[in-house]
């Protein structure tokens, strides 16, 4: 059964996906959105790029739970209160000493369930492979597609999941790793390693 706070959470991933893919599109709005609902809504100013962080790594940078998402997400989160604590990040029983991840929710507010999390880490090929195999030894889900090999966990122990029925979801790629709350929640984050 999912709980308020865990659909409120799903919600403001789908929010917040929704406003970042606003934020990419390449063309800027002609004029006020109406399709929605019929109503006019105001447009913002675009901030100035030389006070806004770009979200970009400068070359031989470590990712920061500032770049690892994008500003306006981070401004999202702001907006509601929310901070972030940076974690190690672990796969099972086994850190990444060179990754992170971030937690994003109200720390002083009363405790609950009600949070973001996010991370990252560069991960060996062979690495990976243990990692992989070792998950999905403990019941999660292996999916491979063009943008790499998604492990989520079971939907059985999910505590909150996206529309799509995905919990706490790993993405590995080339050299990489990224961790989410939900597989939805992957499409927020990104940082990567400048070439």
């Amino acid at each position: 059964m999912t709980t308020p706070l865990a659909r409120l959470g799903a919600a403001l991933v789908l929010a917040l996906t929704a406003s970042l893919a606003t934020a990419c599109t390449s063309t800027p709005p002609t004029g006020p959105d109406t399709s929605a609902s019929g109503a006019a809504t105001p447009s913002t100013p675009a901030p100035d790029p030389s006070t806004e962080p770009s979200g970009a790594p400068t070359a031989g940078a470590d990712p920061t739970c500032d770049t690892l998402i994008s500003a306006q997400t981070i401004a999202d989160f702001h907006s509601i209160g929310w901070t972030a604590r940076t974690d190690p990040f672990y796969i099972g029983d086994s850190e990444l000493p060179d990754g992170l991840q971030c937690v994003w929710a109200d720390f002083e507010g009363p405790a609950g369930d009600h949070l973001q999390m996010f991370g990252w880490a560069p991960i060996t090929a062979a690495a990976a492979t243990d990692a992989q195999d070792a998950l999905v030894g403990q019941g999660w889900i292996r999916e491979t597609s063009v943008d790499g090999t998604y492990i989520t966990e079971s939907p059985e122990s999910a505590t909150a999941v996206d529309d799509e029925g995905y919990g706490m979801t790993y993405l590995f790629g080339d050299g990489w790793v990224k961790v989410a709350d939900t597989k939805q929640g992957l499409l927020l984050i990104e940082w990567a390693p400048s070439s």
